[in-house]
């Protein structure tokens, strides 16, 4: 008896082993992951500010958009003020709400630090080496207009392409910083949502802009108009980011697939079935998972048992750990 009994927890043993290097090789290819989509936000986001608002002095929200204020009232640029700020914020963050909320806030205000200024070097370049290629350039900014004559055009483009940038940002559980780390800090000690103090901040820095030198009812209303656009993309992008699915696992070896999936940090629950023609008893695994995870679900399945039954179906919702809040307050006794 004893003879068998090693075999078997070798062999556990080595399944453990074999597991916790999968789960570390996820876990750095999905960190890599992250980080490259949120760079290409952040780039998608310098790219629509830059381009599209910055030379016809629209402001945005978020403190890019405070930036822009600062930047049209005395000149001092703009990523110098989204730098410093958020500086300040993020050591108050790192002490109220903790490392695990800065690490990548910290990544992507380096970032778009560098990416708002080298942006704005390229547009001057591109101006001052072909500025045939454009109708206008601003002269307090040097910076070409990209859509000529038509701000309201302009307007739209860079709105959109900024919500698409912040919307892949916060998919990969990162943030821009600014506003949001100040709306993260008060819905940690008042019954105010991040969504509403996002908005209130925004609100106030766009308005703000009338008060400029350059500021004017017209550029108050296409920022109010670009405030609204990004929003929308934003909420677009993360909806369908964030969609769920369901899978139902027939295999012979669910314990070794459900010891892999759970190392994913993925909740697994094991039920008890039974087949009705062959009147055999069996396991079936239950995984509630990101859309974005089946991927790996399926390698994980593949690698274990190839021949194993596999249905995947979508979820309206999930709500719960490791998914979305639900939203609707209790009521209070």
């Amino acid at each position: 008896m004893s003879r068998r009994a090693v075999p078997t927890r070798r062999n556990a043993a080595g399944l453990k082993a074999k597991v916790m290097s999968n789960n570390l090789q996820l876990t750095f290819f999905q960190d890599l992951k992250d980080y490259l989509i949120i760079t290409f936000g952040l780039l998608c986001y310098a790219i629509g500010f830059t381009c599209f608002q910055l030379p016809y002095e629209i402001t945005t929200g978020g403190l890019a958009g405070a930036g822009a204020v600062i930047y049209y009232a005395i000149g001092f640029p703009v990523q110098y003020t989204f730098f410093l700020v958020n500086i300040i914020l993020l050591g108050i963050a790192v002490k109220v709400l903790g490392w695990k909320f800065c690490i990548k806030t910290i990544y992507a205000v380096f970032m778009l630090t560098f990416l708002l200024g080298a942006c704005q070097e390229v547009m001057r370049y591109v101006g001052t080496v072909h500025p045939e290629a454009f109708a206008h350039i601003n002269p307090h900014s040097g910076l070409p207009q990209v859509v000529n004559n038509n701000i309201f055009l302009s307007c739209i483009l860079g709105a959109a392409i900024e919500g698409i940038g912040i919307g892949f940002v916060f998919l990969s559980n990162g943030s821009t910083g600014g506003t949001d780390i100040i709306a993260s800090i008060i819905n940690k000690y008042k019954d105010v949502t991040l969504g509403q103090m996002m908005m209130l901040c925004d609100l106030i820095i766009i308005t703000s802009s009338v008060l400029t030198p350059t500021g004017s009812i017209d550029k108050l209303l296409y920022g109010y108009c670009t405030l609204i656009i990004t929003n929308l993309l934003l909420d677009y992008v993360v909806d369908r980011g964030r969609q769920s699915v369901q899978f139902f696992i027939f295999s012979e070896r669910y314990d070794e697939i459900a010891t892999a999936i759970n190392a994913m940090h993925r909740g697994v629950t094991v039920l008890n079935g039974q087949g009705w023609y062959t009147k055999t008893e069996r396991k079936v695994l239950v995984v509630l998972a990101k859309k974005r995870e089946s991927t790996n679900i399926f390698r994980i399945i593949q690698n274990i048992d190839p021949h194993a039954f596999v249905s995947q179906s979508k979820v309206i919702g999930v709500f719960g750990d490791g998914f979305d809040k639900v939203k609707v307050k209790a009521d209070k006794k």
